[in-house]
């Protein structure tokens, strides 16, 4: 079967397309034809040498996608073949606490990924993909929109009417306004682009900041609320962003923190969590049960992720760099089809 791996450490230049022996499945494993698969920063930090944690190479990258079950292994009792599922990006981690996560169990480093003609899963990390979906909205499912979901309601508790503020337009961001709107949250989205607020404001967003033409945007997020704040914050930027998010968090806010793209220098006041006895709390995507959950939910409303551009599979190169360079509005996706 074709891969595409991550052969020496570096940069996207270092991905090549190979040949390797078609899979078989163990006992409680399956074989699936992967049909998409999605990106995520993670796999663009892993493929440059950037990641927290350095790999094993040769990887195969990407923890996101979708596939069709063409073979099982002795034991499966979970699925069959024909069946299309979402591999999950904590191997061990059904349900529970994170205690439960093994971090050397994680698809796309340092187990190999999910972009190939096939792949080998364990039956207890994957999930049926939401039928109502396409193969290409059902990719972008595991770390995005698991991520989202974990925080808003397996660790947050979202409770209608509470406001949730969602940084940037990004997969994680989008999903997280998409059903925040659907529990009947009020939803606030940042960007930079007019235009992108406006397209999130279609997916369910009340309200837009636009932070390129005023850097203080935690003023305008405090005037929309009444100077109150959000309840829930969606933050991605990184420590900068984050003195602005305890600025703008209400009391007994949580700040669910979950990537730094605005870079990882910065600092903060600890006094400010303190004053309004913030929880900030890392979010490590989410475990299996908060898929299932996060599914159901998706199913009951109808709800599709927000795809910025879907490239070949034999052009990850390519969409590696418009995730990187490209300020995509929701997911970059491979078509393995393609």
């Amino acid at each position: 079967m074709k891969a595409i791996e991550l052969q020496n450490p570096g940069g996207i230049d270092h991905l090549r397309m190979v040949e390797r022996p078609m899979p078989a499945p163990g006992r409680q494993e399956m074989i699936i034809r992967v049909k998409a698969t999605a990106l995520n920063y993670r796999d663009v930090e892993v493929v440059h040498g950037n990641y927290h944690t350095a790999f094993p190479l040769p990887l195969v990258p990407l923890s996101d996608g979708v596939g069709e079950v063409v073979a099982v292994g002795t034991e499966v009792s979970r699925f069959k073949v024909g069946d299309r599922v979402c591999g999950t990006f904590w191997q061990r981690w059904v349900g529970g606490s994170f205690a439960m996560a093994e971090p050397s169990y994680q698809r796309g480093g340092p187990i190999d990924g999910l972009l190939s003609e096939f792949a080998r899963l364990d039956e207890q990390a994957a999930v049926l993909a939401p039928v109502h979906l396409s193969d290409v909205e059902a990719a972008t499912l595991p770390c995005a929109g698991v991520t989202a979901w974990h925080a808003l309601f397996t660790e947050g508790h979202l409770k209608p009417g509470e406001t949730v503020l969602s940084l940037g337009t990004g997969g994680v961001s989008l999903f997280a306004a998409q059903f925040a709107a659907a529990a009947g949250a009020r939803v606030i989205v940042t960007s930079s682009s007019d235009a992108k607020l406006e397209r999130a404001k279609q997916l369910g967003a009340h309200d837009g900041v636009n932070y390129s033409g005023d850097p203080d945007w935690s003023s305008a997020v405090l005037a929309l609320t009444d100077g109150r704040g959000a309840d829930h914050i969606i933050e991605v930027g990184g420590p900068q962003s984050f003195a602005q998010s305890l600025k703008v968090a209400a009391r007994g806010a949580q700040i669910n923190v979950i990537g730094y793209l605005g870079g990882s220098e910065g600092s903060i006041n600890p006094l400010d969590i303190f004053r309004r006895q913030v929880r900030a709390r890392g979010i490590p995507v989410g475990s299996r049960e908060s898929f299932e959950a996060m599914n159901r939910a998706l199913a009951v409303n109808r709800l599709r992720p927000a795809i910025d551009r879907v490239f070949p599979w034999a052009e990850a190169a390519a969409a590696f760099h418009h995730l990187e360079h490209g300020s995509p509005f929701g997911k970059v996706v491979l078509d393995h089809t393609r």
